[in-house]
């Protein structure tokens, strides 16, 4: 046979196995595993190291679905290394379920994909770290509620003791202890003879074997057992692991269960089922009219805010009093007023001020919001709701130090959010339009997909002890059959919540409780209605604008190939495509919104409706003119004196609110409200505040008289300095309302005796920018970045492995620098010069990194060579005193 034809010989370890997929298949391992691209491995050897640790393994573990994660946990137990047909029994059982062998092949892809399996399918290897994270042990079980071998239950057994096993088996007896263990082991696997042994069974001790084999499979014994666990104990069905306790051996076990690792097995994505269905034209009338209900709430919120909101607490964040108090401002409950204040801060709508007394209150970027059409607006606070990590449903919890999370505060961030919203709303545009979802079985789709960490619905089978009122072994609990699928996490460091947050009470995970709390805050923002996906909310995320049931909510008959499609990884989009599907759902978004009125209708009750929601300007000066009195479909505002007072403290007089009035009211303005205005606007600025701390004057001196005569004027003190002048212990302000509070009518004073207009606007906070997503581990890298670090990768691993011709006679150790004289360096680079060969050298850098480099020199001069580096895929120049050592690259590599 020719050198051509011979077969590739298997890759000895992971590094030889990468080294063997196209660049495609290297692209793809660093786009589904992108902590290994930071940085850029040197070579393959480096990044299959690095793919090999603990804490790269738990995270692609961690994001395997749980068919393909119950793959690796049945690898885990099979011998190492394993046939395909040996995964495929532990998988499918001794019937080799065919809806099992459909899927498996793309499970097995994917684990090759993410490097935690290497070799062909004669010889599949589970990535050593990924073995011990998933491997049962005493301190840590299986998820598949396996225990150990015959042969790893037996290493402490004296060897007379098991001899007297295999003899009470019915095997011969042997010289040693390895081929009774052997025989032993071979025994538990025939089905045949185990069921013959079986059927000598009594039937306590078939029933105690039922009760350990999925797991817990440890047991504690007394020291004088019962008959029907001596039976066992006599045959090795059960065997001792510490004084008092025994276990189930993984080969008795597996031909109890018919082969299979897994008492249920899910090859399949449960589908999301429709609770309900609606006309689309209705959903998106319902999203759109929620969509101009979170725009007034937030509005009403800053507003709120305007000159200065609550006050930051010292540790950071909303006290629950102010929060109390904000939703009862908005009507809502204290858990939706939290959602509204964090989607203001994630927005960039709000912000502490910064100052010494620091406080809450609305940054400029809020007076550029509300100037921008309704439909843009809703769009910038869906985008940054849907991108924020910021989780307002943690708001009322407890950190890792029990302390109370409070709204604006820290440790609200949950990197996982963005993706669960992203992931959830997806599965929304999955159904028919129109169809709202059944929650449940949403939360059971998000399951198979990223399985909880910490087992998730439970143990399939948390057997009894062994003997009767026995409890637990301590090194067996809570191992069961896994179908949480999570059960790896408590080997990877125990049940915790994100960013060190303790584990959920209540016994859902993290993701499911985020998962609710979408399906809620994307029906108050309008992004869904009545449960459904809304167009524009399709559009927010990119979806088509119209998309069927897809085969995921076929039942378990259909056809394999389409059940077997792995659910669709979630893909929140870049930075560029987001915006431009805010853009594309502004714009589906605009023609239902209702368009801004620039009337209301003024009524003899010193009340005006507003049918709609008002154009900017009106808005503005009627919320400073009047009170807002009910809200809904029509808006009713009431005038009273103290409004019309502070429309006078903001600079207009009594003409501009009659013309005001005149000019946008569909009906004759009142008399009463004419009369108000008027009455109002004659007493207004009669009085004048300054400083003193506070001063008080008038013209007119039996008016002062009448303040100092009256009891409510004690707590200011007052005393007269001039028939027209009071001076006060108060502030300015605090005079101001206190004169207000005795039916006066007083106006604030500055320095120069001029009228001081208050804004209701006028505080803001300096320029803040939105608070940046916590990342979940590093970025996704672009398609760009993934050629350039295989390309990189690939140079780094022909310079690391390519077979040199070394200058000085000796071979050097692979992986390490060459080592040449001066002289020889400069004679070698001198002559590959001439013949065009390619070279190895050693280099070190200004900052002393050394590194090994394949180059092609073109030019020697001055000390320096100029050179083609295959390494970097550029020309590059390198003196020559920073060269270790040349070497020619061996004949065949050339």
């Amino acid at each position: 046979m020719s050198t051509e034809e011979k077969p590739a010989a298997a890759p000895r370890s992971l590094a030889e196995a990468l080294r063997e997929r196209d660049d495609a298949a290297l692209a793809a391992l660093l786009r589904g595993r992108p902590d290994l691209v930071t940085p850029v491995p040197t070579d393959l050897t480096q990044l299959a190291t690095r793919a090999g640790t603990r804490a790269s393994v738990v995270r692609a573990l961690e994001r395997l679905d749980r068919f393909t994660l119950q793959t690796a946990q049945a690898l885990a137990v099979a011998a190492d290394p394993a046939s395909y047909g040996e995964l495929l029994g532990l998988m499918a059982g001794d019937d080799r379920d065919p809806v099992v062998r459909a899927a498996l092949p793309h499970a097995l892809g994917v684990l090759r994909e993410q490097a935690l399996v290497w070799g062909g399918d004669d010889r599949l290897r589970l990535v050593r770290t990924a073995r011990e994270l998933l491997a049962p042990s005493p301190q840590h079980p299986s998820p598949t509620g396996l225990g150990p071998t015959v042969r790893e239950a037996t290493a402490g057994m004296s060897p007379g003791r098991i001899q007297e096993i295999v003899a009470a088996a019915g095997l011969p007896s042997t010289h040693d202890s390895v081929s009774a263990v052997a025989a032993l082991t071979a025994l538990f696997d025939d089905p045949e003879r185990m069921s013959a042994l079986l059927d000598e069974a009594p039937a306590e001790s078939v029933e105690v074997l039922e009760r350990l084999v999925w797991g817990p499979p440890y047991g504690q014994v007394t020291a004088d057992p019962a008959p029907r666990l001596r039976w066992l104990l006599d045959r090795g069905l059960l065997l001792p692991t510490a004084p008092g306790t025994v276990v189930l051996p993984r080969e008795v076990a597996l031909r109890l269960r018919a082969g299979r690792a897994h008492r249920a097995v899910e090859p399949s994505p449960p589908p999301v089922e429709a609770a309900a269905a609606h006309r689309p034209q209705v959903v998106d009338a319902t999203a759109a009219g929620q969509a101009y209900t979170a725009l007034a709430t937030v509005e009403e919120l800053l507003k709120d805010w305007h000159e200065g909101g609550p006050a930051v607490l010292r540790a950071g964040g909303l006290s629950v009093r102010d929060l109390k108090r904000t939703a009862a401002a908005l009507d809502v409950p204290e858990p939706v007023a939290a959602f509204w204040v964090e989607l203001a801060y994630t927005a960039g709508l709000l912000a502490s001020d910064g100052e010494a007394d620091e406080r809450y209150a609305a940054t400029p970027a809020y007076d550029q919001w509300r100037e921008r059409p309704d439909a843009e607006r809703w769009a910038h606070l869906a985008t940054a709701w849907l991108a924020a990590t910021r989780t307002a449903g943690l708001v009322g919890g407890r950190d890792a130090k029990d302390r109370t999370l409070s709204a604006l505060g820290p440790g609200l961030d949950r990197s996982a959010a963005p993706e669960v919203r992203h992931r959830v709303l997806a599965l929304l545009s999955g159904l028919p339009e129109g169809t709202s979802p059944d929650v449940e079985s949403v939360l059971a789709r998000l399951r198979w997909e990223r399985p909880p960490r910490g087992g998730g619905r439970g143990s399939a089978g948390t057997a009894s002890p062994a003997a009767e009122g026995a409890h637990r072994a301590p090194g067996g609990p809570g191992a069961g059959d896994g179908r949480g699928a999570g059960a790896y996490g408590s080997v990877a460091g125990g049940t915790r919540g994100t960013e060190g947050a303790p584990a959920e009470r209540d016994g859902e995970d993290l993701r499911a409780r985020i998962a609710r709390w979408t399906l809620s805050e994307a029906e108050m923002l309008g992004v869904t209605g009545r449960g459904a996906l809304s167009a524009h909310g399709r559009a927010l995320i990119g979806a088509p604008a119209a998309r069927r049931a897809e085969a995921e909510s076929e039942g378990p008959g259909d056809k394999l190939p389409v059940h077997h499609r792995p659910a669709p990884a979630p893909a929140p989009l870049s930075p560029a495509e987001q915006a431009t599907a805010a853009a594309a759902a502004a714009r589906l978004l605009a023609p239902l919104l209702p368009e801004p009125l620039d009337h209301v209708l003024l009524q003899a009750d010193l009340t005006a409706v507003a049918p709609g929601p008002l154009e900017r300007p009106l808005a503005d000066v009627l919320g400073i003119l009047a009170d807002v009195e009910s809200k809904g479909g029509a808006t009713v505002y009431r005038f009273t004196p103290g409004s019309v007072r502070r429309a006078l403290d903001a600079g207009r007089t009594a003409s501009d609110l009659h013309a005001f009035l005149a000019a946008h009211s569909r009906t004759p303005v009142p008399q009463p409200l004419a009369y108000l205005i008027d009455d109002v606007a004659r007493r207004h600025g009669h009085l004048r505040v300054g400083a003193a701390s506070a001063y008080v004057r008038c013209d007119d001196d039996a008016v002062l008289s009448e303040i100092l005569a009256d009891r409510r004027a004690a707590g200011l003190g007052l005393r007269r300095l001039a028939p027209t002048v009071l001076a006060a212990r108060a502030d300015p302000a605090g005079l101001l309302e206190g004169l207000r509070a005795m039916g006066f009518a007083p106006a604030a004073e500055s320095a120069e005796g001029d009228v001081v207009i208050a804004r209701a606007d006028a505080h803001r906070t300096p320029p803040r920018t939105p608070p940046a997503p916590v990342p979940d581990g590093p970025p996704v890298p672009d398609d760009t970045l993934l050629t350039a670090a295989v390309r990189a990768v690939r140079a780094g691993d022909l310079a690391s492995t390519a077979p040199r011709r070394p200058a000085g006679g000796s071979e050097p150790d692979r992986g390490e620098l060459p080592r040449t004289t001066a002289a020889e360096t400069l004679a070698t680079v001198q002559a590959a010069v001439l013949t065009g060969e390619a070279l190895w050298i050693g280099y070190v850098n200004a900052e002393g990194g050394a590194s090994q480099r394949v180059i092609a020199p073109v030019r020697v001069e001055g000390g320096f060579v100029t050179a083609y580096d295959h390494t970097a895929d550029e020309v590059r120049t390198y003196p020559l005193h920073r060269i270790t050592g040349v070497a020619e690259l061996a004949d065949d590599e050339g």
